[in-house]
């Protein structure tokens, strides 16, 4: 083979494998629990701090599950992404503010978990965040 043809094949290669990767990676409907995202807010700021809240229902609280889901939310540097977790059946909140309380006070006995993604991207995932 003539050396232009090697360069060639193997740029192909690489770029195959690139892509092969891009299209096989892992998600959301990949974990076995059962989410499903409620509501959501997302501050209208681009320039600053991101400030994104979830409100989500579950199946099963299988903790590793729900951080991986957390994990798969987006988040901005210097911004913070929360989720908090409802099994399903539970009352849940139908809408969701920027500020804290996010959400009426009623339904915090109802919180099986709230992902926490800070701006350093240190996550941290609180089991029963309200009871105490």
């Amino acid at each position: 083979m003539k050396p232009k043809q090697i360069i060639l094949a193997i740029t192909v290669l690489i770029l195959g494998v690139m892509l092969w990767n891009a299209f096989n990676q892992k998600g959301v409907n990949d974990l076995e629990t059962q989410f499903e995202q409620v509501t959501f807010y997302r501050n209208e700021n681009n320039t600053g701090p991101v400030k994104r809240v979830y409100i989500v229902t579950v199946n099963d609280t299988v903790w590793s599950e729900l951080e991986a889901y957390g994990n798969f939310q987006p988040h901005n540097k210097l911004g913070t992404t929360e989720v908090f977790f409802f099994l399903e059946g539970s009352p849940f909140p139908t809408k969701v503010s920027g500020t804290k309380p996010y959400f009426s006070e009623s339904f915090n006995d109802d919180v099986v978990a709230r992902y926490e993604k800070n701006p350093s991207g240190l996550v941290s995932l609180k089991k029963y965040p309200f009871r105490h």
